[in-house]
């Protein structure tokens, strides 16, 4: 070791390096940390003066696996880089690197600027190929040595798993009795759980959950991990993040599963090495024992949470059915015959808006240039919306009872949970007085301090209960008996509920899916109609045939009798003189109002019907051209400078050219001598008349 240092390494900074993988190991194994400090002594033996001796152990308790976070190790590598150390000190390879590539990086800087590399086995110059080729070795059996460590690690805890032993970190509502996994003993958590599993099988959405704790002013528990409260739980308002962990997670299930996520490593566009997370499907899950504990909700209730909250994202190419607002009753459960995806809710409209159910997936897509369907909301809705009144009439008895108690079990456990959070606040207003009457009462400081948490406690006790009072007033009456015999009321009268003016879209759609399950959606060309294919939740088929509403102008027709009435009086009268007559008769238009002369004009042109005869030694336009030969724009200039007399039935109508004898003369004179008439641009062909 000595023969291989030099004078110019002892001129140079000795480096100590030391690192730990983990807060713990420098907690718990302080007699490696002793060691790396005394690599210090041992580089002052070598002859390294006091002074050029530098330990870096601000790595302690940092991975090896990575230089991104190692301060000391960039350090290191930046000053070996500028040729300032002369040697690098540490207890073994594995402290200075576990990565491949940053120890090859550092040994191949090392032999560029002829820094020793010193362990506990000896010392190691990289420019010699032999010492060059045993650092290789021991960087490769240290990552090596790291996948070996990992390897059984994961294959003990992966062994523990299958057997449903291994203690995996729970959520709140579930707590560990030595090794079995039991629900919460606290009364409030459990009925906490239970109504959020309850209230998302009634409103169908995350969202709808956080929305009803919301207005009920519920809190919702969660459990702390890491910290001094590692294992506690805290209640705090409920997020739509938090629902979607509940409703996902299967241990509420009565499942213990293991291996749900899979982590991988990928670049990011800064070029640091980053771990990414991923969620597996349930096929590929490492361990998965059913009914490994007691449940909160039955496996099968498990997934088809799941299919529901796939079915509401609407950021996929398929949109499904959460319950939204809107005049759209079907929205969510109809299918396109031709492509099988689901129907959108298109919005559209002059005057007034309305909706219309629409597929345009081929279109979006590129497979066609039209889109699959297009019909109006109201169309199919009043036909479903019939069917169903007809299939309820049978089940509207057994419908109200259950809704009656579907009320009472809704209003029991939302006032449980309310007994319950009384009773936590009473509780915590007990503890805060005892805590206040065993302080010393000389002691002011402290009593003080104990007598303002006694009085906030029951400050808040009492708020509670004045809240709980509101509610009482405003749900308490649900189960009163006048109520429960209206309800059975409206029940036998289901029609007049469902089209009852208070009863809200949400509501209807909500009805509807529990009777329907989904409705393929056919059109047919010739005759115009709609088929609907109904499946009932029942798992029984139905057609429904909708005749289509025709179109705007095949609604507005005149009636045969109008029609040759405007004929026989157009020989002789204009467009604003027939209106007139007929406004005076007291006739009225298709659209039930007053004629105008636009709509004579209209079923003039619809029809075919010519305008008046041309009157007795007048032409048209076309005529002078002709009796002439001349082109159409040298009438309109004659027009145009009044060499003409003209005159028009109305606006916009066509030009009658009263010629007698001497203009008819004055005018071939004029085309005789053609050097006369000035150009005319081609803009003032069609150009109007000026008077």
């Amino acid at each position: 070791m000595v023969t291989k240092i030099q004078t110019f390494h002892l001129q140079k900074i000795a480096y100590v390096y030391l690192r730990q993988s983990t807060m713990k190991q420098v907690m718990h194994n302080q007699e490696s940390t002793e060691r790396q400090y005394a690599l210090s002594s041992r580089a002052e033996i070598l002859g390294w003066p006091r002074e050029k001796i530098i330990v870096l152990d601000e790595d302690l308790g940092m991975s090896g696996t990575s230089a991104v976070k190692r301060e000391s190790f960039k350090t290191l590598v930046s000053d070996v880089s500028f040729k300032r150390v002369g040697a690098v000190f540490a207890l073994e390879v594995s402290r200075l690197a576990r990565s491949n590539t940053d120890w090859h990086r550092l040994v191949e800087l090392c032999a560029i600027t002829h820094t020793l590399i010193i362990d506990e086995d000896g010392c190691y110059d990289p420019t010699d190929f032999n010492d060059q080729l045993l650092l290789g070795l021991k960087g490769t059996m240290s990552a090596a040595e790291l996948h070996f460590l990992r390897g059984r690690l994961q294959g003990g805890k992966l062994n523990k798993a299958k057997k449903g032993t291994l203690r995996i970190p729970i959520p709140a509502g579930l707590t560990y009795d030595q090794q079995q996994i039991v629900l919460d003993p606290d009364d409030r958590v459990r009925g906490a759980l239970r109504l959020l599993f309850s209230t998302f099988q009634r409103v169908g959405s995350a969202y709808g959950v956080v929305r009803y704790f919301k207005e009920q002013k519920f809190e919702f528990p969660k459990r702390v991990y890491g910290g001094v409260w590692a294992g506690t739980l805290k209640w705090q308002h409920l997020s739509y993040g938090r629902v979607l962990s509940v409703l996902r997670n299967p241990l509420y299930a009565g499942a213990y599963v293991y291996g749900r996520h899979q982590y991988s490593k990928a670049v990011s566009p800064e070029g640091i090495i980053q771990s990414k997370k991923e969620n597996l499907p349930l096929e590929r899950w490492k361990v998965h024992i059913k009914d490994h504990h007691e449940a909160y909700v039955s496996w099968e209730i498990f997934l088809s949470n799941q299919e529901a909250l796939t079915h509401n994202r609407t950021n996929g190419d398929v949109l499904s059915g959460p319950l939204r607002d809107g005049l759209a009753l079907l929205q969510g459960l109809l299918l396109c015959s031709t492509c099988g995806r689901r129907l959108t809710v298109r919005y559209t409209g002059t005057n007034g808006i309305y909706p219309c159910y629409e597929c345009h997936w081929r279109k979006k897509n590129g497979l066609s240039d039209k889109i699959c369907l297009l019909v109006r909301a109201d169309v199919l809705d009043e036909a479903v919306s019939k069917r169903v009144l007809e299939r309820l009439r049978p089940q509207q008895l057994e419908i109200a009872v259950k809704s009656i108690d579907e009320l009472e079990g809704r209003y029991r456990t939302v006032d449980k949970q309310w007994h319950m959070r009384i009773q936590r606040a009473e509780y915590d207003v007990q503890l805060a007085q005892r805590r206040y009457e065993e302080v010393d009462p000389s002691n002011r400081l402290v009593a003080l301090t104990l007598e303002t948490q006694w009085n906030d406690t029951l400050a808040k006790l009492e708020d509670l209960k004045a809240e709980y009072g509101k509610y009482q007033q405003k749900k308490a009456v649900m189960l009163t008996p006048e109520q429960r015999d209206k309800v059975i009321a409206l029940a036998k009268d289901f029609p007049y509920l469902w089209n009852s003016p208070t009863t809200k879209f949400k509501d209807k759609k909500r009805m509807l899916r529990l009777i329907i399950k989904d409705i393929t959606v056919e059109r047919v060309p010739e005759p115009k109609k709609v088929i609907l294919h109904v499946r009932w939740q029942d798992e029984t088929c139905e057609d429904i045939s909708i005749d289509l509403p025709k179109k705007i102008y095949e609604r507005i027709q005149y009636s045969q009798k109008t029609v040759d009435r405007v004929r026989q009086l157009a020989s002789h009268l204009s467009d604003e003189k027939i209106a007139t007559k007929f406004n005076r008769q007291g006739l009225m238009s298709a659209k039930n109002r007053r004629f105008t002369a636009i709509m004579i004009g209209w079923i003039r042109r619809r029809y075919r019907i010519p305008s008046i005869q041309q009157p007795p030694g007048e032409f048209t336009v076309g005529q002078v051209m002709e009796k002439f030969g001349i082109s159409r724009h040298v009438v309109y200039y004659w027009i145009e400078r009044g060499v003409l007399r003209t005159h028009r039935i109305r606006e916009h109508s066509p030009y009658w050219i009263n010629i007698d004898t001497y203009k008819e003369k004055e005018l071939l004179d004029w085309i005789k001598a053609s050097h006369k008439i000035p150009k005319v641009s081609e803009q003032n062909v069609f150009r109007e008349p000026h008077f």
